[in-house]
């Protein structure tokens, strides 16, 4: 069975309503099994993966990322479109907003983030000069203009180990070092698309000022009332997306460094 294209779906994206002739399965591969949601939109055939597990049951930091993103290169997916909900640390991003994410800072710490670990592999640097999929980016970003949707085209995501939430102070650095958002699972899950030569997108959600700029304190039951609110505008740009992105692009993400299925 071969997949066109992909959509993991982060906190507060748990369905894939717009798909027909569905079907769960599970695949095996060297890094863990993973569940995954096939179906048909628009004569294409669609890969739904719960980054989180089926009931929220995954923290972050638990998320086995590659044992996902091995499983989506097995069924053929050359385009991944990942949704995310983040903090921001920029005050022009504001609650409700979408952010097409560009680049990315990494703080975490415990997790295992590359395919390439020597031996038939070999020893692989990965170029990340343009983590995200320009190409891929650009059309989301296209698409959620068409629909009137408040959308930023591009943003800094940080990505903290998780699973609590950060403090004031570390807001204060990560916004000194760059960063527009904050969240827990772009990396490696960016990274490992990147190795593995898949096309990968994230459209960021809004769901709150981050800590010591927020004047609340911040909760997860806050994360999924925004997400709550934003559900019906992150499924129509998921579906005007899945029903018109070319299946190939001219960017260079499965360049060289492609990960083979062999092992």
């Amino acid at each position: 069975m071969k997949v066109d294209l992909a959509v993991i779906g982060g906190t507060g994206v748990y369905n894939a309503e717009m798909l027909s002739k569905t079907k769960e399965i599970d695949i095996e591969n060297r890094y863990g099994k993973v569940s995954i949601l096939t179906g048909e939109y628009q004569n294409r055939r669609i890969a739904f993966l719960s980054r989180h597990g089926k009931g929220h049951s995954v923290p972050p930091h638990l998320i086995n990322y590659r044992a996902n993103i091995m499983a989506l290169k097995e069924l053929g997916v050359k385009r991944i479109i990942a949704t995310a909900a983040v903090g921001s640390l920029n005050e022009k991003m504001k609650p409700q907003d979408f952010v097409i994410v560009d680049q990315f800072l990494d703080f975490t710490k415990n997790r295992q983030s590359t395919f390439f670990e020597g031996g038939s592999e070999g020893v692989v640097h990965t170029d990340v000069t343009q983590p995200y999929c320009p190409d891929l980016g650009g059309f989301i970003y296209q698409k959620a203009q068409e629909l009137g949707l408040s959308v930023h085209q591009g943003g800094c995501y940080v990505t903290a180990e998780g699973p609590r939430f950060e403090t004031p102070a570390e807001i204060k650095m990560y916004k000194m070092l760059g960063g527009d958002l904050v969240g827990m699972t772009s990396v490696p899950e960016v990274v490992l698309a990147r190795e593995a030569g898949i096309c990968y997108g994230t459209v960021a959600m809004v769901t709150n000022f981050a800590a010591g700029i927020s004047k609340e304190a911040l909760s997860h039951a806050e994360v999924l009332e925004v997400m709550g609110l934003l559900s019906n505008n992150i499924s129509k740009l998921i579906m005007a997306v899945l029903g018109e992105v070319p299946l190939k692009g001219s960017c260079s993400c499965g360049g060289r460094n492609d990960v083979s299925l062999g092992g």
